[in-house]
């Protein structure tokens, strides 16, 4: 079994490349989704972020949360620490649960960032100019464009996890361009 991640930056077209490979038959395990679950049940996390106004409704509110630890590197640190081992223990029972497949594709954006890159064989980056994501993320989230720049900042740079990765799209275009171009791309995976 080829375990494959996919990342890129925030706004690069990551969920959409996913779309195409479940489209394609493919496994993806969306590491987003997992957080989110791992945020709605992690009692560790309810504590360490208590004194802080990131509750709705008795849970933490994802929103909330963003742009507390978004403006403080510590506060991100700390959820990350609290998320990370449970996450890779996510990943490593997705695996398990498809080690018939040849291929399968885990999407995690915070890939290098979270130092998790042993965990695969190869790295498929998502790529796109800052100033599409940029726009995208402005328009998507509905951010001002100071808070999108913040996410994006948030982040290595692409450069830098260019040089890290096996396999690069470049998506400065569309949905239909991406459709086109994941099923060669992963053919020179195989």
């Amino acid at each position: 079994m080829l375990k494959i991640a996919i990342t890129g930056n925030i706004a690069s077209g990551k969920t959409e490349v996913q779309h195409v490979l479940v489209n394609l038959g493919y496994d993806v395990l969306d590491t987003d989704i997992v957080c989110h679950e791992l945020l709605d049940s992690n009692v560790e996390l309810e504590e360490a972020f208590s004194e802080f106004d990131v509750f709705e409704e008795g849970k933490i509110s994802r929103e909330k949360l963003g742009h507390l630890v978004f403006s403080n590197p510590e506060l991100k640190k700390q959820l990350e620490d609290i998320l990370y081992p449970d996450l890779i223990c996510e990943i490593k029972a997705f695996f398990e649960a498809n080690s018939d497949k040849k291929l399968v594709f885990v999407a995690i954006p915070q890939l290098f960032e979270a130092g998790m890159e042993n965990l695969f064989d190869r790295i498929f980056l998502v790529y796109c100019e800052d100033n599409i994501r940029l726009e995208r993320l402005m328009k998507r989230n509905n951010f001002t464009k100071e808070y999108a720049q913040t996410r994006i900042n948030s982040q290595l740079s692409q450069d830098e996890k260019l040089i890290k990765s096996h396999l690069v799209f470049y998506n400065n275009g569309d949905i239909e361009q991406i459709k086109a171009v994941v099923p060669i791309l992963i053919e020179q995976i195989r």
